[in-house]
């Protein structure tokens, strides 16, 4: 916490899970605002997920092509998931690019952390980049429909400023990519 933000923080008073799901859990939780009322907070409980920006080569990214049921559209992605019980987030990005992409990568380097939507939900989503890619067989989930595809990186910063790729994980790799130089320029 930072100096002077002692006044901002809320206290949990009691804590109420209201569903439990498959992959997430809905909770309403009370808690003592700093000026000493109470107040609902309603949210989504999370494990957590990886996101890869995964690079064929320095200039190509391996991507997902699926359905979105809650925004009604096919998506374009980069491979990700949710964490497993107890499971590592190295071996949750392992799991998660071989079973979407079918690729192993021979190097995984940490790009980021984020929130998603802090006031909705306690997801942390984990984002790395992997390189050294072999290619090998998808094993997606029985549930799980996608098409990996692949996509010059330059295409995919453009998609992004065109507003065509707008999953969060997806917009926020690219452009820390970008930013960070995980990318050539020619």
């Amino acid at each position: 916490m930072r100096k002077g933000d002692s006044g901002l923080v809320e206290r949990l008073v009691k804590k109420r899970t209201v569903y439990r799901g498959k992959s997430i859990d809905l909770r309403v939780d009370v808690v003592a605002l700093p000026n000493g009322k109470r107040a609902t907070r309603e949210f989504m409980d999370h494990p957590g997920a990886v996101g890869i920006v995964a690079f064929l080569d320095k200039n190509t990214l391996v991507m997902v092509r699926q359905y979105r049921h809650p925004v009604g559209e096919v998506t374009l992605e980069l491979p990700a998931g949710k964490l497993d019980p107890y499971e590592s987030i190295m071996a949750c990005l392992h799991r998660e690019l071989k079973e979407e992409t079918g690729y192993t990568a021979r190097k995984i380097t940490p790009l980021l952390q984020y929130w998603p939507t802090p006031a909705f939900a306690n997801e942390v989503l984990h984002l790395y980049v992997a390189e050294g890619l072999r290619a090998g067989r998808m094993r997606t989930d029985e549930d799980e429909f996608l098409r990996c595809v692949t996509v010059p990186f330059k295409k995919a910063l453009e998609m992004v400023r065109r507003g065509e790729i707008r999953d969060s994980k997806t917009v926020i790799g690219i452009l820390a990519c970008a930013a960070y130089g995980h990318h050539t320029n020619s």
